[in-house]
């Protein structure tokens, strides 16, 4: 019965040393920014567009975040287990057993291992992420400028848990643009190792062959189609568009979806698509696909606390409560 209270002591003494500060300080700093919040509020009234790329800013956020949990437990893990052999020995006032030190070598070996695997796992996800996003900003730059042609550009579009990197929308017609970021290969050949060919039917990168990325630009240009077919009760053709920053296209051949390098999309509008558009059918284009873009809350969002100084949280607004 002494031995189990000692037991339970050293390990409340250990998690109190090790995360007590940290809870205790975060729940202050908590509390004191949501009493500033209630004193003030955000001069927007509604949400924002959506910017390139912010899904995968999103998906960073949760992936940085992700990472700091990981090296906290990195640390925290085995100096948690040190602390309670330490106050343990103290309290007891003698040793632990020889069995009981290997088990827990051998588990903070292995949880060591498997959360640096997890921390390794997530960093090669980041960089990946950041590649993506680079690609979704350059091209969403690409397509800003054909708004001085007339076009409206919308990024990010959310979709049936997807989302379209880029809309544009313009009396040539609706198109679909499908980003993606891949880094080059650099084997000293020259322009060899940043061309891709487009026979029509697929693309040959200088170290693989793939056409899965012309199906999704396919099948996205597909949704957008059906869904704006649905929501202006007009028939709507979308074109797909897949753009490659970066890369240099050897177009070979011709195929349903069209297929740019990044610098290449300021010529998108050149060519009509099968469906063009008249100027009410655009406007009610533009209204359905900016009004399901508009979802981003300001950074500086207060609404989610109310303004009494009860300390209570209040209700949360809604989209119907606007």
């Amino acid at each position: 019965m002494i031995e189990l209270s000692v037991l339970t002591l050293a390990v409340v003494l250990a998690l109190a040393i090790a995360l007590g500060p940290a809870a205790v300080t975060g729940w202050f700093v908590v509390r004191l920014q949501r009493q500033r919040r209630r004193t003030r509020r955000s001069p927007l009234t509604s949400d924002l567009l959506r910017s390139p790329g912010a899904s995968l800013r999103e998906q960073l956020d949760d992936l940085q975040q992700a990472m700091v949990v990981d090296v906290v437990a990195l640390i925290i893990g085995p100096t948690v287990l040190f602390a309670f052999f330490f106050l343990r020995t103290s309290l007891g006032g003698r040793p632990p057993p020889t069995w009981e030190l290997t088990i827990a070598l051998i588990g903070i070996l292995g949880f060591t291992i498997y959360q640096a695997r997890s921390l390794r796992q997530r960093a090669n996800a980041r960089d990946s992420l950041r590649l993506g996003l680079d690609a979704e900003v350059a091209v969403g730059q690409e397509l800003d400028q054909l708004m001085r042609r007339g076009a409206f550009v919308f990024h990010d579009l959310p979709a049936d848990k997807f989302n379209l990197d880029h809309v544009v929308i313009a009396p040539q017609g609706i198109f679909a643009v499908e980003t993606k970021g891949y880094a080059k290969p650099d084997r000293g050949k020259g322009k060899a190792d940043v061309t891709v060919v487009f026979d029509g039917q697929a693309l040959r990168f200088p170290t693989w062959t793939t056409r899965k990325e012309l199906d999704q630009a396919e099948r996205q240009a597909r949704w957008l189609a059906n869904w704006l077919t649905s929501a202006t009760a007009s028939p709507i053709q979308v074109v797909p568009v897949l753009a490659l920053p970066g890369w240099f296209v050897d177009r070979q051949g011709r195929g349903s979806v069209r297929v740019f390098s990044g610098r290449e999309l300021s010529g998108l509008l050149k060519r009509r698509g099968p469906h063009p558009l008249s100027g009410q059918e655009l406007q009610r284009v533009v209204h359905q696909v900016e009004q399901r873009r508009r979802t981003v809350a300001p950074t500086y969002d207060t609404r989610r606390y109310s303004n009494r100084d009860d300390g209570h949280q209040g209700k949360e607004e809604t989209p119907g409560d606007r």
